[in-house]
């Protein structure tokens, strides 16, 4: 190969490989364009699916398309189980957690809806029914995470209460001179 046809090969190269990524980058987004955001599919291609909605105290709430025939328990772990109310500073025991679970269903036919409700604290076994509960397509799946509040909680709401009319005495008291 001669001397004068090394760069303009090494530049077809470099603008060729340019494109193809280009093409793959547009492909990408068309996909996530299509699919949306949180659209979750947990199902293979070509598998007969349900899609349902997961809201609430989740790990990964969205719009799921899971295989027909997926139970209650095995669609809570695709979405991460629940939530735990954590913040910076502490971990709550989840053994004083309450969590409820909602299932909804929007009747065409009739213009009703239907309601299947779970509650259960974390360190009971699952409520009767929750195990085997089979999800069908359109249902919205809630779950909604509860617990009893603490002397923390007690303590925050007493401190900014305390904190604001002290604030409010400390500013009057300025603006009037004393």
């Amino acid at each position: 190969m001669s001397k004068k046809l090394i760069p303009i090969v090494t530049l077809f190269i470099f603008l060729s490989g340019y494109s193809l990524n280009a093409q793959q980058r547009q492909l990408t987004s068309s996909q996530q364009f299509r699919l949306a955001e949180r659209l979750i599919r947990i199902a293979e291609p070509g598998q007969l699916v349900d899609s349902v909605n997961v809201w609430g105290d989740v790990g990964s709430s969205g719009r799921y398309l899971i295989p027909k025939g997926t139970d209650l328990t095995k669609l809570l772990s695709y979405s991460f189980g629940p939530n735990t109310l954590r913040d910076g500073q502490t971990q709550i025991d989840w053994s004083k957690m309450r969590v409820e679970i909602n299932i909804q269903e929007y009747d065409r036919e009739n213009g009703g809806q239907s309601l299947t409700r779970f509650n259960y604290r974390f360190e009971d076994p699952f409520p009767e029914g929750m195990r085997d509960f089979k999800i069908e397509n359109n249902q919205t799946i809630t779950v909604r995470v509860k617990r009893k509040p603490s002397f923390r909680d007690y303590l925050g709401v007493f401190a900014s209460t305390v904190s604001a009319v002290a604030s409010t005495i400390i500013l009057l008291e300025r603006l009037g001179g004393r």
